[in-house]
């Protein structure tokens, strides 16, 4: 055998090696799909709203989840995130791509409701657990309402309450999967936890060490969070704007793959402003200046003397970073 051949054999190897460890995350599932139940599609008809921009539409399906099953943590889930929305897009940077979601200020008027609606999420799927209902699931929705608790704390820097959070989060989505291997949407919170963990620069590291954290990786995290935006029931959308994020990353460079995410999520949820700003800023970062303040001056123009928060941050977003590359020109 020719040493061409050894170092060919040896690295298929290894990468089927490096495949087989994320076991079920790489294939498609194989188990058939029930009929989705009601309370999933009305879940999905506000997260449609959610990605598209309109957190407000969006909590009012959610809140009809909440009057319809009162046992049910998911409304209340969902209604968290789309609290979260808000806050993040109200006061979060949307123009830097390699900002993950750190907040501009330190508090919101949403930030206590937020936390509210975490604390009842997390309640009703304990008891559930405890009342051995659907127990599985439940877990998976305390998971994810942790990873919420964490998302929060990182956008207020908080690093310790984030990373307690985040570890709570992963052993429920661990325990989840433990007992339905099918609960596809567990694997965006895995894949944050894992890549974050594994990106996290030396001092930070040691933090983690003195903390206790378990490991992570940031191959197998990025592999978690791509398997979500393909498979999963609730979190296909999210897990494409982060994996966006991630790869905008100057730590990553993945510009192209971040922008057909972007662009991908532009052409689902056409009415999300954020997409275009996002595209705009990486088209600037990659030398396409001109095509990037087109789509800042679109943003600008298509917001212009509307009245919702959202709508309002996004014509200030496009604004001050039309401002800040044309400090001599003024803008509506």
């Amino acid at each position: 055998m020719t040493n061409a051949l050894w170092l060919l054999l040896r690295r298929n190897t290894l990468r089927f090696l490096a495949a087989a460890m994320l076991g079920t995350v790489l294939a498609a599932p194989a188990q058939p799909q029930n009929a989705e139940s009601e309370e999933l599609q009305t879940a999905r008809q506000g997260l449609n709203l959610l990605m598209n921009g309109n957190p407000d539409a969006a909590t009012r399906v959610f809140q009809k989840i909440q009057t319809e099953d009162s046992n049910s943590p998911l409304g209340y889930l969902l209604d968290a995130d789309a609290t979260w929305w808000k806050i993040y897009l109200t006061t979060g940077n949307l123009i830097d791509p390699d900002v993950f979601d750190v907040g501009s200020s330190t508090t919101s008027p949403n930030d206590s409701h937020f936390e509210d609606l975490v604390n009842v999420a997390i309640s009703k799927a304990r008891a559930n657990i405890n009342a051995k209902r659907n127990v599985a699931r439940n877990y998976l929705y305390e998971g994810m309402a942790y990873g919420l608790r964490a998302r929060f704390a990182g956008m207020r820097d908080q690093a310790l309450a984030a990373a307690g959070a985040g570890n709570q989060m992963r052993s429920l989505l661990i325990t989840a999967l433990e007992k339905d291997k099918y609960l596809r949407d567990a694997y965006l919170g895995l894949g944050l936890y894992d890549y974050f963990v594994d990106t996290l620069p030396t001092f930070a590291r040691i933090f983690r060490w003195f903390l206790g954290l378990p490991g992570g990786s940031r191959v197998k995290g990025l592999q978690e969070m791509e398997y979500a935006a393909k498979y999963g029931e609730l979190t296909s959308g999210e897990a494409k704007f982060y994996l966006a994020k991630d790869y905008s990353r100057s730590s990553e460079k993945q510009y192209a793959k971040s922008l057909e995410l972007f662009r991908e999520l532009e052409h689902e949820y056409p009415r999300n402003e954020l997409w275009k700003l996002q595209i705009g800023s990486l088209e600037i970062r990659t030398g396409h200046s001109k095509e990037g303040e087109a789509l800042y001056r679109q943003a600008l123009d298509e917001t212009h003397g509307k009245q919702s928060e959202i709508e309002q941050a996004f014509h200030r977003a496009a604004k001050k970073a039309l401002e800040r590359r044309h400090p001599e020109e003024k803008f509506e």
